[in-house]
């Protein structure tokens, strides 16, 4: 694989690195780093779709939307209101469906406000054009989940949310509810993203085969020791109610009447004014109450290697009647940093359902559903791919300044 002119990590350069760290630390390159005909799509091959017009834009896709292996999404000029959240089904576009259900149309070139309890429609800038071979799902992006955003991707004839079926041609759309914050967002937002898979389904698990790579370790506890990894349809990981032994602040709910949160604004608002700490229970078990929203964080710390994404879980009825994360990419690289950093804590987006919940300190609250690459990406996790969460410990959304 050649490396790019601007520098960017190939699967010659990854290797090289590892060999000058002295660590092994992508030691599953070596029968990984050449392609693959089935699996998702890593960033070089991302960028392809774009120079064969599978995507398009008006305007144009930047460089910068393009992730590991994954493709960021723009807000379009506005949002539409409606009555209720829907899906066209396979007799109607998106647009078609609205029929009947809008409220108001607001115009994003300047920025509106998305108001919470409400549900709105907004046309993305990228159309896909994709061949027979290629299939592709959405996910919110990690900042979106931190803020207790529902967004779900909408197509044409669609019969499902978050998915688009091989050769599907025709404009996207999300659907947006915000349900904890009132939010800003204009035309070019990034909200969710989009993972492009080949030869798979979309729903595809190769967890048990990351977990049994030579010299790779998946998961590590608090102090950075490796931990085996519990693999059963997908790699489970807890919820740490203790936290760090310098703090007795363990996560944070959301308040209920809070200012309006502008998307595009980053390391800006104080805390204080949207969030209470939540201290660590002396008893090990927190009570999650109906319609709160807590950001907590998980006991493991976790690795994606570089030939494999990993998707969340976002619910599982069989945990308990509560919801632990959006559906969230993480993208090979993650948890690797610069060869001190030994996993990343996954941040967890809490919310019970219907009634009140008791947590207990250690409990398995999700799974990571690991799936290989057609190839390492060029561009890793944290390197260069302009990462805001690689070196995550406890904390907000990056609209946030970090709490003391």
């Amino acid at each position: 694989m050649p490396t790019t002119a601007n520098g960017r990590l190939t699967g010659s350069n990854l290797r090289s690195m590892a060999e000058r760290m002295g660590v092994g630390l992508f030691p599953d390159l070596g029968l990984e780093s050449r392609t693959r005909r089935r699996g998702v799509l890593p960033y070089q091959d991302i960028k392809l779709l774009i120079d064969h017009h599978e995507v398009s834009s008006a305007d144009g896709v930047e460089e910068s939307q393009v992730q590991p292996a994954s493709l960021d999404l723009r807000l379009g000029d506005m949002a539409i209101q409606v009555r209720a959240s829907s899906l066209p089904g396979r007799h109607e576009t998106v647009l078609e469906a609205l029929h009947g259900l809008e409220v108001q149309r607001l115009d994003l070139t300047d920025g509106a406000v998305l108001q919470k309890g409400s549900v709105y429609v907004v046309p993305l800038q990228e159309a896909l054009h994709l061949s027979r071979t290629t299939l592709a799902k959405a996910n919110p992006k990690s900042t979106t989940g931190r803020l207790d955003i529902l967004v779900r991707l909408i197509t044409d004839y669609a019969e499902q949310f978050d998915g688009v079926a091989k050769g599907y041609r025709g404009p996207l759309y999300a659907e947006i509810a915000p349900k904890t914050f009132n939010i800003r967002v204009t035309r070019g937002t990034r909200i969710n993203q989009m993972r492009f898979l080949r030869g798979v389904p979309s729903h595809s698990d190769t967890s048990r085969q990351a977990a049994s790579l030579p010299g790779v370790d998946l998961v590590y506890d608090e102090h950075g020791e490796p931990r085996a990894a519990t693999v059963l349809r997908g790699l489970w990981f807890s919820v740490d109610l203790q936290g760090p032994s310098e703090s007795d602040v363990i996560g944070w709910k959301a308040l209920r009447d809070a200012p309006v949160v502008d998307i595009e604004r980053m390391d800006y608002y104080a805390p204080a004014a949207f969030w209470e700490p939540v201290m660590r229970p002396p008893t090990g078990r927190l009570i999650l109450n109906p319609d709160d929203f807590y950001i907590l964080g998980s006991k493991e710390r976790v690795r994606v290697p570089p030939s494999y994404a990993a998707e969340m879980v976002p619910y599982d009825p069989s945990m308990g009647e509560f919801r632990v994360h959006y559906a969230g990419f993480f993208d090979p690289g993650f948890g690797y940093g610069n060869g001190e950093v030994r996993g990343t804590r996954a941040i967890l987006e809490v919310r019970s359902h219907e009634v009140p919940y008791a947590l207990r300190d250690g409990q398995h609250v999700g799974r990571l559903i690991y799936e290989r690459l057609l190839a390492p990406p060029d561009k890793l996790y944290g390197q260069g791919a302009g990462s805001s969460y690689q070196h995550q410990q406890l904390g907000l959304s990056k609209q946030f300044r970090q709490p003391a």
